[in-house]
């Protein structure tokens, strides 16, 4: 058998995107999950996938789920535990790399991380991206946009005829596919040399507030109202930096050039994802 490709995250949605576009590439996948015994865990290893159970800050169990691998894919987050133990989980992740020899690191940051943009989560994946450079460990890193799924965190209000967001209407807002990070993923593991200690910022669309509610009102046969607030409004510290952010500066991916260098990822617009995801 190949050696098999790891997923931490696995039973998440960047995880579980990278793992689906693997496991459809007919690849070999080990899912690194808190417990095999969860319903969602079981799910991964009826579709075929081995699994490791790990927590994301203990370096050594993220090493033994990631000897003998072909690739690891990783990301980290801020929003259970906060931004110091996100700063831990990178720790432990580039060294459990070190440690597990991985051939390849594909890690998940954020589009513009490495701009300095003071972004709480921005800062915390900028400082992983820093001491991955500095580790030894072959990386590729990937800054995702803005998902077209934090759509649903508001699909109540949506389906009540409001769409919601803290960037002006006319704003155009990067955005991207999970389905296409996860065969971006695939593609970057396939082609390894060529990616090397390479960054790139992915987005599939950017659409704004005014064009994705024509989208949803079309689809769906009934209006959907663009509303934009102030970001000075939210109340968390991060999403309220975030949201300042991608109001006036925005992420920077240079969407037509790196959908002609990747035209095998069929890029899904945002019009596309909505009508395939129903």
């Amino acid at each position: 058998m190949n050696d098999p490709y790891v997923v931490l995250g696995a039973t998440g949605g960047q995880g579980g995107a990278v793992l689906d576009a693997l496991l459809d590439d007919g690849r070999s996948v080990r899912a690194v999950v808190r417990s095999a015994s969860s319903a969602r865990s079981r799910s991964l290893q009826d579709r075929g996938a081995e699994l490791a159970e790990a927590d994301i800050s203990d370096a050594h169990a993220l090493a033994a789920a990631m000897r003998d691998s072909a690739g690891v894919f990783a990301m980290t987050t801020p929003f259970e535990d906060g931004e110091e133990a996100e700063l831990a989980q990178g720790r432990a992740v580039v060294a459990a790399a070190g440690i597990a020899a991985v051939p390849h690191l594909v890690f998940s940051s954020v589009a513009s991380a490495d701009r300095g943009t003071g972004i709480p989560h921005f800062e915390t994946k900028a400082a992983t991206e820093r001491l991955l450079a500095d580790s030894g460990v072959p990386y590729t890193i990937v800054g995702p946009t803005y998902f077209y799924d934090n759509l649903l965190g508001g699909i109540d209000d949506v389906k009540a005829g409001r769409l919601d967001l803290a960037v002006g209407l006319d704003t155009p807002l990067q955005q991207l596919s999970r389905r296409d990070l996860g065969r971006f993923v695939v593609h970057v593991f396939e082609n390894a040399a060529t990616h090397l200690g390479v960054r790139i910022d992915v987005a599939s669309d950017a659409p704004t507030p005014r064009q994705m509610a024509a989208v949803l009102s079309a689809t769906w046969d009934r209006e959907v109202v663009p509303h934009s607030h102030d970001p000075a409004e939210i109340e968390s510290p991060d999403m309220r930096a975030m949201f300042g952010f991608l109001s006036t500066t925005g992420y920077s991916a240079d969407i037509p050039p790196l959908h002609e260098r990747y035209p095998d990822i069929g890029w899904q617009s945002f019009e596309q994802w909505v009508r395939e995801s129903g």
